[in-house]
């Protein structure tokens, strides 16, 4: 069972903590939505337990091993890791930007190795990619871009998904199909999502479980229905919130500034 543990991860920049001293253990199953206000540092919690920032204090272990006895190859086969940032330098055919995520060694130009169809075609239909499927990847709009990745992510059927604003850019209909699928990922399949997130609504429907951030700082971690207030969103964002409803008919809305 995959287990993925932050201790006491902190990462410093000109004398402040952007992360500080954070402490969760995350496991096969859940779908753990961060959230917080802009600067809160979710970003740079999710480089560190994807093993791409070593935090400057405390560390991150997978299965009970650091992340930095890792090697690349392997680490790379049990997690995807999303940015938020999303960039297409190369006029590549979606289909094969989306392969690119089966592994690093695929080649740039020619034919895809034998075997990769039907996980390819499986991934482009999921991520309602079809009829982009021949198009050069630079053409793309940011929506379309972000699914792209998202099928490129996922392609390699990591035990790990890390995911960073997975819904930024996107109509209601694919933030909605995105946050279903990423659920589906960790109930149904058995993965660890993680996924920052700025959709309280759509991360109280679909998230299994709840982090929140302020200042770099955790202010709660646990299983969304148990953890998710009014007071702690106050804490979080500074605002007065209003939550109705519960499960997957739940909704959050801001009243106003505190």
């Amino acid at each position: 069972m995959t287990a993925l543990a932050a201790q006491s991860v902190t990462v410093t920049r000109d004398g402040r903590n952007i992360v500080d001293a954070v402490t969760a253990d995350f496991a096969a199953g859940m779908f753990v939505a961060l959230v917080g206000a802009n600067g809160a540092g979710k970003s740079t919690l999710l480089s560190c337990l994807a093993g791409l920032l070593k935090p400057d204090g405390g560390g991150v272990t997978l299965d009970g091993r650091a992340l930095s006895a890792i090697g690349r190859r392997e680490l790379a086969r049990r997690r995807a890791y999303l940015p938020q940032q999303l960039r297409a330098e190369w006029p590549i055919a979606v289909e094969r930007l989306v392969a690119l995520g089966l592994t690093p060694q695929l080649p740039a130009f020619g034919g895809l190795p034998g075997g990769v169809e039907p996980r390819l075609t499986d991934a482009i239909e999921a991520c309602d990619l079809v009829q982009h499927r021949y198009q050069p990847a630079t053409t793309l709009s940011g929506g379309e871009l972000a699914r792209a990745m998202l099928a490129r992510a996922l392609i390699g059927d990591p035990d790990i998904v890390l995911v960073d604003e997975p819904t930024s850019g996107l109509d209601p209909r694919h933030a909605l199909d995105t946050g279903g699928r990423l659920r589906r990922l960790a109930v149904d399949d058995g993965k660890l999502v993680i996924a920052s997130l700025h959709d309280l609504t759509l991360a109280a429907r679909h998230a299994t479980h709840l982090l929140v951030l302020r200042e770099g700082a955790m202010l709660a971690f646990g299983p969304m229905g148990d953890t998710l207030a009014p007071e702690l969103l106050t804490r979080a964002f500074d605002v007065q919130a209003c939550i109705t409803g519960e499960g997957r008919e739940t909704y959050v809305d801001y009243i106003g500034p505190v």
